[in-house]
């Protein structure tokens, strides 16, 4: 006999349709991170306040400051967060500029812990929908190291089971103002030239960007086998992003493909021959003058050693008699 499917629970739409990270933010909580760091040698998370601006469903996040913050590693729900130092802060914040309001908070996870929904629910003092982002400040991480989440109540559909808080996933980004991005321009140019472009940077940027598409492959079959075993309900939604995905998929089987790709495979491979011989051809060059160079400087090192021995001859000068007496001996 066939099992009935558990209706699935129902949750509360969110205001927000999208979370906007600014670089200014990210600078910050990086910051942050570093300085708890070097205070203190264990590896702990840094937690902090988020400001910005909604606007038509979109949630700006521009700027943010730290808040004092620890936690019992033995007892996850023991945990202390500075209210007086936060609000003072948030305070001085407004004075300046009045249309930044408190949006959120932030933490550096990587994942969320157990006692995230308390202080999700102390924030909620202090906004009405607070967004709850992870930062990951890891840098051997790969993609956008922002994940945004919104706190709500989750019921269930055949209504037995009591309401219990969650946290519902945000689609978040990466975006700056005109400004930021002429400050993030100098900044990545003191660090990196990116006008450069070199072989060895051509091949790390395809192998994060391999390394990227392998986790999200491996994020997509993770929930697959969780929905065939049915520990995660059904969501056409996701199942019809999948598709599309897989029929913008080339087929890989057609003749002109496979012609294509050959040729394009051929032509690279062309470059290549022809980079590698004319290296060598440079390596020769290169190797033949350096000998020729050592030559002659070894010509004029003994004309000079004889000069500095040999007494001058009547007639004729130093030089000149050693000259004739190397070449001689040659």
């Amino acid at each position: 006999m066939a099992e009935t499917a558990k209706p699935a629970p129902t949750v509360a739409k969110s205001p927000y349709q999208e979370v906007v990270v600014h670089p200014l933010v990210l600078l910050s909580v990086v910051d942050h991170y570093r300085r708890v760091e070097e205070d203190d040698s264990e590896d702990k998370r840094v937690l902090g306040v988020l400001l910005g601006e909604h606007r038509k469903g979109r949630l700006d996040v521009t700027s943010s400051f730290a808040v004092p913050f620890e936690e019992d590693e033995n007892d996850p729900s023991i945990w202390f967060l500075d209210h007086s130092y936060l609000e003072k802060m948030g305070g001085m914040f407004r004075r300046i500029n009045a249309k930044e309001k408190i949006v959120g908070w932030y933490s550096t996870g990587p994942k969320i812990h157990t006692a995230d929904l308390d202080i999700h629910a102390l924030f909620a003092e202090y906004c009405a929908a607070p967004v709850f982002c992870i930062i990951d400040v890891r840098p051997d991480q790969v993609g956008i190291p922002t994940s945004a989440y919104l706190c709500e109540n989750e019921t269930s559909a055949d209504g037995t089971a009591k309401d219990t808080k969650t946290f519902v996933h945000l689609p978040s980004s990466i975006e700056a103002f005109e400004a930021e991005e002429i400050g993030v321009e100098h900044l990545l140019r003191d660090v990196k030239d990116n006008t450069v472009s070199t072989l060895a940077t051509r091949v790390g940027e395809k192998m994060q960007s391999l390394k990227g598409l392998e986790k999200r492959l491996k994020e997509v079959k993770k929930y697959m086998e969780l929905v065939v075993d049915g520990v995660l309900p059904l969501n056409h939604e996701i199942l019809g992003h999948l598709q599309d995905v897989f029929n913008l998929l080339p087929n890989l089987n057609l003749e002109q493909y496979v012609k294509a790709f050959a040729v394009k495979t051929n032509d690279m491979m062309l470059v290549m021959y022809l980079a590698s011989l004319i290296r060598s051809v440079v390596a020769l060059h290169a190797l033949i003058a350096n000998k020729q160079s050592n030559k002659e400087k070894e010509k004029e090192m003994d004309v000079k050693l004889l000069e500095a021995l040999r007494p001058k001859k009547e007639g004729k000068e130093g030089p000149e008699s050693a000259k004739e007496e190397v070449e001689g001996k040659k």
